[in-house]
């Protein structure tokens, strides 16, 4: 796990962007793992300004989201295929039908989920998987207790989730109960991860998710398994982190031959 610590969401942006571009310009039909929520917007801001300004091309790439709210009606402007077209995709030249998305409107919602880890695996499996960090730990919708193993599958939101996420609803009784969400043994499936966390609100998440134990009850923790973990913070999450010095210095002092 790499711990870079940066001095704001800008920054962050803009080396996650680089990551990815690095990625597309040597596979061009790479597989991006796509997450919602606030951390992930300032990336798509910033690789849509990429493409814009510099041509950078999707038409070959292929998306699939990581989540999706059980029980939205088609359309809904807060269910996460929406936010993901609406922040992101239509903003660059990937196809439509390129992007794949948890089907929270299922009749036959375990069915759905197996087609959706099937449909990771014939993609060839996520080359690059952006995440953010819910207050409790949580990565995906993998609330805590989340099995370390678990696949695509409905879990029902704490109280917790549900609070933080009521600010893009019009109240919290908006607010879905049930989502769907890859699990974490799918998301350490992902060849490179990288995770964004800002903000003081996130700091005992990313102490506990890079230097507590690995236990469900932070299900980010399990990222410490993980092979390529990129995690980028800002100062004022990186505030509780005890070794934030010497993360400081490995990355000031990183090899310039070793990407992120």
């Amino acid at each position: 796990m790499e711990v870079i610590i940066l001095s704001g969401s800008r920054p962050i942006a803009s080396l996650a962007a680089d990551a990815i571009e690095a990625l597309l310009r040597r596979k061009p039909g790479a597989v991006l793992g796509l997450a919602t929520g606030s951390s992930p917007l300032p990336v798509y801001n910033e690789l849509a300004l990429r493409h814009e300004r510099d041509g950078l091309d999707f038409s070959q790439a292929r998306g699939f989201a990581l989540d999706e709210y059980v029980g939205l009606p088609p359309g809904h402007p807060e269910s996460y295929r929406e936010v993901i077209r609406r922040e992101f995709t239509e903003r660059v030249n990937i196809s439509p039908a390129n992007v794949h998305g948890p089907d929270g409107a299922a009749e036959d919602i375990p069915g759905s989920c197996r087609a959706y880890e099937d449909a990771i695996r014939d993609a060839g499996g996520v080359d690059l998987q952006l995440l953010g960090v819910g207050t409790d730990g949580h990565i995906g919708f993998n609330e805590p207790a989340s099995s370390l193993a678990s696949r695509t599958r409905i879990k029902t939101l704490i109280e917790q989730t549900r609070r933080d996420n009521a600010r893009f609803f019009g109240s919290l009784a908006e607010v879905p109960h049930h989502v769907l969400t890859q699990g974490l043994g799918t998301i350490l499936d992902a060849r490179h991860v990288i995770l964004i966390a800002t903000g003081a609100q996130k700091a005992q998440s990313v102490r506990d998710l890079v230097e507590g134990p690995v236990a469900a009850i932070c299900p980010a923790s399990v990222l410490q398994l993980h092979p390529h973990a990129t995690i980028l913070v800002d100062e004022a999450a990186a505030s509780s982190l005890r070794l934030a010095d010497y993360y400081r210095h490995s990355y000031d002092n990183k090899p310039s031959w070793q990407r992120l």
